[in-house]
């Protein structure tokens, strides 16, 4: 974690997500299980009050759409499909060959997987929207359970 990063945990019905924020916004969320060791001197309940506060919005099913300014380092490639990823409309789907072609990348549907599987603030850029091409659920960070409970969070 870099040295100016802040951080706090949401506790959330699929367990507490550690933030992180960077200079310009949130730039990291880690499932229980992912979550680095971080220095409790930089905990700022504070600095993230904005992101806890609409993910809790979220879970109660009162926000489908998260309004948070966003400090994501990745390639240029990385940039495009999480921004891609935020215009997923709630409770829709994409496959990932879906995700590429939007993208102007037919044949590189592998590479589009792996930049959704590095998304460094899943849920907020909804990358548990992407499913394999027969509708099934394939890899998320976060286990394929929370992966359904999200969509399931979603359809109600």
């Amino acid at each position: 974690m870099p040295a100016d990063r802040r951080w706090d945990v949401v506790e959330t019905p699929i367990g507490p997500l550690t933030l992180e924020a960077g200079p310009r916004g949130l730039a990291a969320l880690h499932f229980p299980e992912s979550a680095p060791t971080l220095d409790p001197a930089l905990r700022d309940p504070e600095a993230l009050a904005e992101a806890a506060r609409q993910l809790r919005e979220h879970f109660a099913g009162e926000r489908d759409a998260f309004d948070l300014e966003l400090d994501l380092e990745g390639t240029p490639l990385q940039r495009a499909v999480w921004e891609r990823l935020r215009r997923i409309p709630y409770g829709e789907t994409i496959t990932y060959a879906g995700l590429a072609g939007e993208l102007g990348r037919p044949l590189a549907a592998r590479a589009v997987g792996a930049a959704v599987g590095r998304t460094p603030v899943p849920i907020i850029v909804p990358c548990h929207r992407v499913v394999g091409s027969d509708g099934s659920l394939t890899g998320y960070g976060g286990g394929l359970e929370r992966k359904r409970t999200l969509l399931d969070l979603e359809q109600s």
